[in-house]
């Protein structure tokens, strides 16, 4: 039946608004962009048929993102591990235990990031014209400058909210009559403020989810349309990073995912989904994580200090104080070797809130502690976690200062919009470890 009811996912405190079209055996839950409303979703002929098309061959999943469509609005752009946060909830209110995800463009990050993160959960990935960042870099010199990517950004902006600025773009040639251009844009119009637009768009800027890609096991199927030529370097540039990657440029005339001939997108993802759809579940022997490592500054001295005693007592609340912490901010606790904690999170932002916190905590006990955290694939092996990042993470730390949290460019990259601050540090050379590293600390 369309348009299908609306439902809500509770996801910590806020409302995710989904749909599930179809009825098909294997899930499929596409990744909105910003612009998103999974109600005037159905007023365009163009939404309506794609999803039609999609529900053909598969139970599919539509969702807004929190502070967008019919989703409660929040405070800022949501970090990442907010958003990864939302996608579960849907995936479980929707009763679907592993959905193949589809997404392209703003949606990558965070969609890489899930998948890596959450394998378990990911039956297969497919990318339409994919970008893990926007911003042009040493390997990407063909991107556009931050400033540049910002002015773009605002010139869209600024033609959403004309109904008709858009009416006779070139970037959609299939659109045959104004009313259906005006019908498209609609959506996106109504989907998000301007204001939420804009602040959306300097967290992709800043974002950089270029390391997680390797990181991605599960099969992925990368797509663009030969129209799009100039994204190819892009799309090509992330299939070449995703071990189990293939890549397939389909015909077509529309930069737009739902517009225009989309049945040879359509027949590839079909094919894939068919692939898929009888992989058998397997327990992940890799995930990508945050890890975090602390130790008490100055522990053999305080501890002469104050005598076996008073330092074991010392030593038990320290280890309280870091457990409760670990618990609010669900860490797993790995190991904890003297006075020192190894602990692994889901999502780098609530890693970095995680060690801030603790810092805090035991600053009360008179005593100091450093902190270093890094984000990369580890490996998992008889319930311990292994692998270069977890030494990665252990290296910053031994880098940190006193009541220093010290983290990775890597873990820097995926925590824009979260709201927290950080002091460039420089480059470093982190012992056994190849290549030099960029490092910051979480400002106070």
């Amino acid at each position: 039946m369309y348009p299908p009811r609306t439902e809500y996912a509770r996801s910590g405190d806020a409302n995710i608004a989904y749909q599930v079209v179809g009825d098909a055996d294997v899930d499929v839950l596409l990744a909105p962009h910003f612009f998103h409303h999974v109600e005037l979703w159905w007023d365009s002929r163009h939404h309506t048929a794609f999803a039609r098309a999609v529900a053909e061959f598969s139970r599919l999943i539509l969702f807004d993102k929190r502070g967008t469509g019919m989703s409660d609005r929040t405070s800022g752009v949501p970090p990442f591990d907010v958003q990864m946060d939302d996608v579960r909830a849907v995936l479980d209110a929707a009763g679907s235990e592993r959905a193949v995800i589809w997404a392209g463009g703003d949606a990558t990050p965070m969609v890489t990031l899930f998948a890596a993160s959450f394998p378990e959960r990911v039956l297969g990935l497919v990318l339409w014209n994919p970008f893990p960042t926007y911003v042009r870099n040493p390997e990407m010199p063909w991107l556009p400058s931050a400033e540049e990517f910002r002015s773009q950004i605002d010139e869209t902006a600024r033609g959403l909210e004309d109904p008709d600025a858009l009416v006779g773009w070139d970037g959609a040639p299939s659109f045959r009559t104004p009313e259906e251009a005006r019908e498209y844009w609609r959506v996106c119009r109504l989907s998000t403020s301007r204001g939420d637009h804009l602040a959306f768009a300097n967290v992709l800027a800043d974002t950089d989810a270029r390391h997680v890609l390797p990181a991605i096991r599960m099969p992925t199927l990368v797509l663009s349309n030969e129209a799009l030529e100039e994204l190819h370097p892009t799309t090509r540039y992330v299939a070449d990073r995703i071990p189990t990657a293939r890549l397939a440029i389909v015909p077509g005339d529309d930069a737009i995912m739902l517009v225009g001939s989309s049945k040879p997108m359509l027949d590839e993802v079909r094919a894939f989904v068919e692939e898929v759809r009888a992989l058998p579940a397997e327990e992940p022997d890799r995930v990508l994580a945050t890890v975090l490592f602390t130790d008490i500054v100055g522990s053999t001295a305080i501890a002469a200090d104050l005598g076996d005693a008073r330092w074991r007592e010392l030593l038990r609340e320290h280890h309280a104080r870091v457990r409760r912490e670990l618990a609010r901010f669900r860490g797993r606790e790995l190991d904890t070797a003297g006075d020192g904690f190894f602990a692994t999170f889901d999502g780098p932002a609530r890693a970095i809130r995680c060690a801030c916190a603790v810092r805090d905590a035991v600053r009360e006990l008179g005593i100091e502690i450093r902190a270093g955290l890094h984000a990369g694939e580890c490996e998992l092996l008889d319930a311990k976690v292994t692998g270069i990042a977890v030494s990665l993470g252990a290296r910053v730390a031994a880098r940190a200062a006193p009541n220093e949290v010290l983290v990775s460019s890597t873990v820097k990259d995926l925590v824009a919009g979260s709201g927290i601050e950080f002091d460039d540090r420089g480059s470093a050379d982190l012992k056994g470890i190849p290549g030099e590293w960029r490092l910051y600390a979480v400002a106070s």
